[in-house]
């Protein structure tokens, strides 16, 4: 007997028009939908004028890991089992990663169904540099936590998306203020895709403050990476220590410049270096 597969299917976040045709392909043909919210999914279906002819299981962080097992025998028993969450990508900070991890150790076939996701559609419509980012997942609940997590992105020059509940989100910002500063970039996403979308970019300072007010939807958070600061006297005194080990003075800026992003130029460290030498 022929194993079967699993496929990761990505679902509209809030247009059933953004759905793949190969997403509707598989709800109409997969033996088993595995959904975050069977509701949501029969509800999709129904906007895209599909019925889903397969056996519909739930499949959310609670029951995920006891799901499992069941669903990677149907594979095995050659059934192709479709697991979507609510919207997005799933795994992405939604349900799935159990599942494909037993699907690959077990030897099994899976396969993504690829489609919207918050993550990069915030990016996207940011404004800010995409080449390079960091996803955080959602931003700890409880205050200290949070701080300490923001400490930990102070000196992070990636972009960083998160999500955030619509009721923390003020919090958020304004421990973000505190740890970042108020000056640093940052654009709230909220309701991505939907009829009440909106994109607010600004400084944290400027959004802690319209956080103020009552949010409601789903957010999504883009945060501008730190700036690079050098400190040339301190770039110069490695310098000097690498040629006092014997490193030629264009070597030893080369080398220095390569570990600090954000340093000057290789010429501008060597003048310096130079000029340090003439006082």
């Amino acid at each position: 007997m022929t194993a079967g597969r699993l496929l990761l299917g990505a679902t509209p976040l809030g247009q059933p028009g953004d759905a793949s045709k190969r997403l509707v392909d598989a709800l109409t043909t997969a033996d088993v939908v595995a959904a975050e919210d069977t509701r949501r999914v029969r509800s999709l279906a129904q906007s895209l004028g599909v019925k889903i002819a397969g056996r519909v299981v739930s499949l959310f962080d609670q029951n995920e890991a006891a799901r499992v097992p069941a669903l990677v025998d149907d594979i095995k028993a050659g059934a192709t089992v479709l697991v979507v969450s609510d919207a997005g990508m799933p795994l992405i900070n939604d349900p799935g990663y159990r599942m494909a991890t037993a699907c690959i150790e077990s030897g099994l076939a899976v396969s993504c169904l690829p489609g919207p996701s918050a993550v990069t559609t915030a990016l996207a419509v940011s404004g800010l540099p995409s080449d390079r980012f960091c996803f955080e997942g959602f931003a700890p609940r409880k205050q200290s936590a949070r701080k300490a997590w923001l400490a930990g992105l102070a000196a992070e020059q990636r972009t960083c998306v998160f999500f955030e509940s619509p009721r923390r989100l003020a919090d958020c910002l304004h421990d973000a203020v505190d740890e970042l500063g108020g000056d640093r970039r940052v654009v709230v996403c909220r309701e991505l895709t939907k009829v009440h979308e909106e994109i607010l970019r600004g400084s944290l300072a400027d959004l802690a403050e319209w956080a103020d007010e009552k949010v409601l939807g789903e957010i999504t958070v883009v945060l501008a990476g730190a700036v690079p600061t050098t400190d040339l006297p301190a770039l110069v005194a490695e310098v000097d220590a690498l040629v006092a080990d014997g490193m030629r003075v264009k070597d030893a800026c080369a080398r220095v410049v390569e570990a600090h992003p954000g340093a000057p130029s290789r010429r501008e460290l060597y003048e310096a270096v130079l000029r340090s030498r003439d006082d």
